[in-house]
């Protein structure tokens, strides 16, 4: 450890043990430490919006007595008198402390407390000469000792794992923390209020699964005692859902956690959030249409705008998107001829002079979908809907019935990276079934993603399942679009880490 990150731990552990000290001496005087007496009557918001626009001469007509609870963010003292700022989950405001207005004894308890405590005042507004809204303390009382001290106030947390491990401190102390999350919430409640206006039922699967499918991933195992029996965490909800087609619902959405046992990146975490939503009598095209509208009605209700910028880069999110199949995306995005990847030779030997490896007995398909991501995905700045994959790295798509080596799928792409994938949904038995072969055999041959074999799905294809599209949106990145974040981790509130060493 650096001599500078020695002082600052030193300094650290001598202001908790000040603060443990001053503590026991609040207990000795029978000053509960974490009461839960208090009651607050207001949130910070919603006073500041009703009396923000009130000039000094106004708030002295207002005679109502307001109750806040809130924590300690900074504390400035003039010997009898004390300017605090404190902050609950909607907003900041300054509270005035005035030993005659409080009492001497109350006064001088005060004035031991702490940056990061947490307190609850009673009083009345008034403006300060600097016209500033600010509480005046008649009451004021401790509710929740902080032993810990927060981060310095011009400093915060800047050490990015520290903010993530530590989000709770993090949430106190950067703003943008807590608007990305409080966005992410109105996210997922416009995905909500948008797919219930249009008929959805919302639906909830299993997340522990006998098989893992739905997509090529590798699975979490994990085993249940009881039944003596191996399980896997889901790493998708499509094959659920789709049986709930079957059973005769024919629009249902699920929001899920899913769990893939991947890399970690700025744009993966293997616990991760979803939306699948299913829509029976509708294909793909459909589903391109609704895609368009979800997108722009959310940025218009979250950001107040469908155009968008997103790390320095505007994005239209109204109007009509582009639409490409993948084969013209490879030509007129990546610049290949058709022969460079329609012939596996050549097709594979472009992979590797581009440092990708290719696997031994590797499908077209699947050269070719290496090949997109390397030269065309990171291209693909404004909304591009790339349709028309290879069926062999489709294998619960339906096939395209001018070219059944195709499949009818899309997949979104806004600023280089996938946002959502959809298909019109395969329904036929004798044709799945061979795909999920084709996949076992693959699995055998070493592909630890390649899709399991799942005869109850076959099962319940045989007694038919309707015409339908469907589609899997990835919540995380549609948040990081919308909330302008670099990174996946600063989306989910607790992003998978190793965990702390004795140093840290």
């Amino acid at each position: 450890m650096s001599k500078q990150k020695k002082d600052k731990a030193g300094t650290e552990s001598q202001v908790i043990k000040n603060r443990w000290d001053k503590a026991q001496n609040f207990a000795e005087q029978g000053l509960a430490l974490f009461g839960n007496t208090f009651r607050k009557d207001t949130d910070i918001q919603d006073l500041i919006q009703s009396y923000e626009s009130l000039s000094a001469e106004d708030l002295e007509n207002v005679e109502h007595t307001f109750a806040l609870a809130g924590r300690i963010m900074a504390i400035r003292s003039f010997g009898k008198a004390t300017f605090m700022h404190i902050q609950d989950s909607t907003g900041k405001l300054q509270v005035f402390v005035q030993r005659d207005a409080v009492g001497a004894d109350l006064y001088k308890l005060f004035k031991k407390f702490d940056v990061g405590d947490i307190v609850g005042v009673r009083g009345t507004l008034f403006r300060t000469r600097t016209d500033e809204l600010t509480l005046k303390a008649e009451h004021v009382e401790l509710v929740t000792k902080s032993m810990r001290p927060l981060p310095e106030k011009y400093h915060g947390l800047k050490d990015v794992e520290t903010r993530y491990r530590q989000r709770y401190v993090d949430l106190i102390v950067t703003p943008q923390a807590r608007d990305i999350f409080v966005k992410r919430t109105r996210i997922v409640q416009g995905l909500r209020h948008f797919l219930d206006n249009r008929g959805f039922m919302e639906v909830e699967t299993p997340m522990m699964q006998h098989i893992p499918g739905g997509a090529t991933a590798r699975p979490f195992v994990t085993h249940h005692n009881a039944l003596d029996m191996e399980l896997y965490l889901r790493i998708a909800p499509e094959l659920y859902l789709k049986r709930l087609l079957v059973g005769g619902l024919e629009r249902v959405y699920e929001i899920n956690r899913n769990f893939r046992n991947e890399g970690i990146s700025t744009q993966h975490n293997p616990e991760f959030t979803m939306l699948e939503f299913y829509w029976a009598y509708a294909d793909v095209y459909d589903l391109m249409d609704l895609t368009e509208e979800m997108f722009a009605q959310l940025a218009q209700d979250v950001c107040g705008t469908t155009r968008i910028t997103y790390q320095g880069q505007e994005i239209e999110l109204g109007g009509r998107w582009n639409r490409l199949t993948f084969h013209q995306a490879l030509e007129e995005i990546g610049g290949l001829e058709p022969q460079q990847y329609q012939d596996h030779d050549q097709a594979q030997a472009l992979v590797q002079r581009l440092g990708e490896n290719v696997q031994t007995g590797e499908q077209l398909g699947k050269t070719q979908a290496k090949l997109f991501d390397l030269l065309v995905e990171p291209k693909l700045i404004q909304p591009h809907f790339i349709s028309h994959y290879p069926t062999d790295i489709s294998p619960l798509s339906r096939r395209n019935e001018e070219n059944p080596e195709l499949t009818d799928r899309f997949e979104l792409f806004i600023c280089g990276r996938e946002m959502a994938n959809a298909f019109s949904e395969l329904n036929d038995p004798f044709d799945q079934r061979q795909r999920f072969e084709q996949q076992v055999q693959e699995k055998s041959a070493g592909d630890d993603e390649a899709h399991a074999m799942d005869e109850d799905y076959l099962r319940a294809l045989e007694y038919g399942m309707p015409p339908a599209a469907g589609q899997g949106v990835g919540i995380d990145r549609l948040v990081m679009l919308l909330t302008d974040s670099a990174s996946i981790r600063e989306v989910i509130l607790f992003p998978l880490l190793r965990p702390e060493t004795k140093t840290e």
